[in-house]
């Protein structure tokens, strides 16, 4: 089936930052993460059980996000991205720590006010396959959050809202008694994101909802996000592995490693001066398409594994692959915060970074413009 494209709307952005369309990060947060763990015990025995370890799948995360912005958080496969995401929407319970939506903090709060609260707080999957229920047509499922608050809609407007919410995400409101299985991977995910923007939330968590499509239908999935973004005052918690969806969507960025965030700071800080060495071998990895560009640019390459998130390293965590690693880097653990060598600097390297050794580092040089473009003493032969 073809792919809907009523929401692909306009290209992908340029400019220098590349940055979200979401309002500047002013006032009150609308969501504030503080001291967010997620332990998962491991355990010894059958009849009687003996805790031996844990597995530290997030451990000490802190973030803000405000009204109409969007924060991307990005890091490799384990790092902790997702289990962030499942508890921002109380699908798993922190080992501690507190989320605080308007300043209430949802990991306290009764079954019934959290209910209340769930509703402004909605998820969109990563995979469009097994996240719709294969029984259930496309309007059940898009209508399924009215059943759980029947005061957003009565049972007779059901229907034509549903229909609008089909449209609204770029698809043919005549497809409301269609199933799953006769949609392609980009509409369904559309189908997902209509699931989502039911209940008229204020915060969406996309936890990687593009990384299981086409690089085309990609494109026209973050479009359909900015435009919903502006038109309904949504705020994201953007998750992916692509960094330049990420940057292209996103006004701020977090970078996670084995479970803490070590470097932070807006679109244009994280990607064009990045101090923690991770986030440059990070933006080293991301293919350029200019070729000049690319036979420019260094590729950083980590040398071992990434550790056990049961067996983390003392004092930084990246140590063991860090090749700027010293003595106090297995005694200390780096805080984050501005590095003392540009906290007195006005300059865009003046950002959050959990390195003992941090160092701005150009990693992706700028794309060489076209010959037409260029000022004429560029040119070449003149």
């Amino acid at each position: 089936m073809a792919e809907g494209t009523g929401g692909a709307t306009g290209g992908v952005r340029g400019g220098v930052s590349g940055g979200g369309t979401g309002a500047e990060a002013v006032g009150e947060p609308i969501l504030r993460v503080r001291d967010l763990y997620k332990h998962y015990p491991l355990t010894r025995g059958i009849l009687f059980k003996k805790q031996i370890g844990a597995v530290r799948a997030v451990d000490g995360v802190d973030f803000d996000l405000a009204a109409g912005e969007t924060l991307g958080i990005v890091g490799e496969s384990g790092c902790g991205k997702s289990t962030v995401a499942k508890m921002l929407v109380n699908l798993e319970r922190p080992t501690s720590g507190s989320i605080a939506y308007k300043g209430d903090d949802i990991t306290k709060l009764s079954p019934r006010a959290l209910r209340a609260v769930r509703r402004n707080i909605q998820m969109v999957f990563q995979d469009p396959y097994t996240s719709l229920n294969p029984r259930m047509t496309v309007g059940d499922i898009i209508g399924e959050p009215f059943e759980i608050h029947p005061e957003v809609a009565p049972k007779g407007s059901r229907r034509r809202k549903v229909q609008d919410l089909l449209d609204v995400v770029g698809l043919n409101p005549e497809y409301i008694n269609r199933y799953p299985h006769q949609f392609s991977g980009g509409q369904r995910q559309r189908i997902g994101i209509a699931r989502g923007l039911a209940l008229r939330p204020e915060i969406i968590v996309a936890d990687e909802p593009v990384s299981a499509l086409d690089v085309s239908v990609q494109a026209q999935v973050v479009n359909l996000l900015e435009r919903l973004q502006d038109e309904f005052g949504l705020s994201y918690v953007f998750i992916a592995h692509d960094l330049s969806i990420v940057r292209h969507i996103s006004d701020r960025v977090a970078v996670m490693y084995l479970g803490r965030i070590v470097e932070t700071g807006s679109d244009a800080e994280i990607y064009d001066h990045p101090t923690h060495p991770y986030t440059q071998a990070l933006l080293s990895a991301v293919p350029v398409p200019d070729p000049a560009a690319r036979e420019r640019r260094e590729r950083l390459i980590l040398t071992g594994d990434v550790p056990s998130p049961a067996n983390i390293p003392s004092g930084c965590r990246f140590r063991t692959r860090c090749w700027k690693a010293r003595e106090r880097c297995a005694l200390e653990v780096p805080l984050l915060a501005v590095p003392a060598v540009f906290r007195d600097t006005p300059t865009p390297a003046a950002h959050d970074s959990a390195c003992h050794f941090a160092e701005e580092k150009r990693v992706v040089p700028p794309e060489t413009p076209p010959p037409e473009n260029r000022p004429p003493e560029s040119r070449p032969g003149e």
